[in-house]
């Protein structure tokens, strides 16, 4: 009988090296930056082209960090300037894990 794999399973086994665990969520993070500027962005109806020229930026660095699959990450000064073009606060947080 073959063994099934789960991606649960794989990433369990896979985050016990530090290294990958960083890795997987810095790009997770960069993702999640990426989907809040487009939702946010939306909300205000303004196209990347709009977003940019308001970020005093380019459409193409909108549209990279958009897409989450950049592998630089959006510097806090772009950061900031999005989000006051979008008529937001830009906030920071610390998440820390629950010790079990």
């Amino acid at each position: 009988m073959r063994k099934v794999l789960t991606l649960q399973k794989v990433l369990k086994e896979e985050f016990k090296d530090p290294e990958f665990r960083f890795y997987f969520e810095r790009a997770r993070a960069v993702q999640e930056i990426g989907w809040m500027v487009r939702k946010a962005r939306k909300k205000v109806k303004l196209t990347q082209m709009e977003l940019a020229h308001h970020a005093k930026t380019t459409q193409e660095v909108i549209s990279r960090m958009e897409s989450g699959e950049d592998i630089r990450i959006p510097s806090l000064e772009l950061l900031e300037r999005v989000a006051h073009a979008l008529g937001a606060k830009l906030l920071i947080s610390f998440e820390y894990d629950v010790a079990a």
